[in-house]
Formats: structure tokens, C-alpha cells, sequence
């Protein structure tokens, strides 16, 4: 939990390389703006922690983190990145071909 909260600080509070392209810049702004305040309560840091880390995971900056890292991504978690790409794309293609007869219903007059 400790290097948990430690890279999610390294991560969040360092200043930007200035030989950096825009992408980075832009990825560092959003870190900066999706801040995740956390209050602790009575002096209990490790429920703070883990309560900050789930709200790390809701919101995807877990994935931005994870994302600048060079190290390896093991099997389970390329399967489980595809698969939630892949009912993203399923659920864009449904919305779409809902979309598409609703205007042909509309451009009929039915």
C-alpha cells in the first residue's frame, strides 16, 4: 500500500520535463485537474489510503499512472484492457445502428 501511495505521488506532484511533446504536457494538465482530495478520519492514514486508491481506480487515473510506466504488462491485464475495449466498441456499434434506424424511421415518416 506504501509504494502504492508513494508512486501515485511521484507521479502526481512532479513537474513536468521540459523536453516533454504536447501529448505529455496535455496527460500532465489532466492529472493536475482530476485531483483526488481524501480526508482522513481520525487519524486512520491506512483506510484513507485505501479509500484513495479505490477512487484512483473509479476514475482512471490509476490507468494514466500505469500508462507512463516502462515495466511489463502481464497476460491477465492485456486480456482484461481488451476486453473492456472490446465491449466499448460493441456497445459504440449498438448505439450507432440504434441511432441509424431511428433517423431512417424519422427521414420515412413512419
Amino acid at each position: 500500500m506504501n509504494a502504492m501511495a508513494r508512486r501515485v505521488l511521484s507521479s502526481i506532484f512532479r513537474a513536468p520535463a521540459p523536453n516533454t511533446g504536447l501529448l505529455k504536457s496535455v496527460s500532465w494538465e489532466v492529472q493536475q485537474w482530476r485531483g483526488i482530495r481524501v480526508k482522513v478520519i481520525n487519524n486512520n492514514l491506512e483506510q484513507a489510503l485505501v479509500f484513495m486508491q479505490r477512487k484512483m481506480q473509479s476514475s482512471g487515473i490509476e490507468r494514466l499512472i500505469k500508462r507512463e510506466q516502462i515495466h511489463h504488462i502481464k497476460n491477465s491485464e492485456k486480456r482484461v484492457i481488451a476486453r473492456k475495449n472490446l465491449e466499448a466498441k460493441l456497445r459504440s456499434q449498438d448505439l450507432a445502428r440504434k441511432l441509424k434506424s431511428i433517423l431512417i424511421k424519422k427521414v420515412r415518416g413512419l
